[in-house]
């Protein structure tokens, strides 16, 4: 577990994971349920930090078969699929509750919507400040620092690029000259 980050709360078999567990993964997701020969085996759920959950059937660490819950309630059913479809658009929480009165728009499925910082972004798991260039959770706690991936750095005039790397001499690796 030290090498993964996990954390396995339950028995041991001839030194593997076996019985009743909880297994904790880095990214906070847990697995409640049965295992056999350190895999998850039996009846087991997967609570996810959203609050959504996946319970499911699982033979030797793979699902034979499951369902997905979403936080607000709304089941996932593959073949009897009704939600956000081209004949309906609505949001899970507009079929629930109704819409909203005309000049208030639901951008997402969350009502109330997050509240997001003034100049900051939605990210998914929390915003991002392009002032600061960190990403913080939804409750203001530090995530990580924002990385740029190579296909923006790419995108950069030079001037960018020299002021990404704060030296007028020197250039972040994959910046490109300004087109002229």
């Amino acid at each position: 577990m030290e090498y993964t980050g996990s954390q396995y709360i339950g028995e041991y078999v001839d030194g593997r994971m076996e019985g009743k567990a909880e297994y904790i993964l880095p990214t906070e997701t847990r697995y409640v349920g049965e295992m056999k020969d350190g895999m998850f085996h039996g009846q087991g759920t997967l609570y996810f930090p959203s609050g959504s959950q996946f319970d499911a059937v699982w033979e030797n660490g793979l699902v034979v078969k499951g369902e997905y819950t979403f936080s607000d309630g709304l089941q996932y059913d593959a073949e009897f699929w009704h939600y956000c479809d081209s004949y309906d658009r609505r949001f899970y929480t507009e079929i629930c509750h109704g819409l909203k009165p005309a000049g208030i728009s639901q951008l997402t499925n969350m009502d109330p919507p997050r509240k997001i910082p003034k100049g900051c972004y939605d990210c998914g798991d929390g915003f991002y400040d392009p002032v600061t260039r960190i990403v913080k959770d939804y409750k203001n706690r530090f995530l990580r620092n924002a990385v740029y991936t190579w296909d923006a750095y790419h995108s950069m005039t030079a001037k960018q690029c020299h002021v990404r790397t704060r030296d007028p001499n020197q250039r972040t690796p994959g910046c490109r000259e300004a087109e002229r």
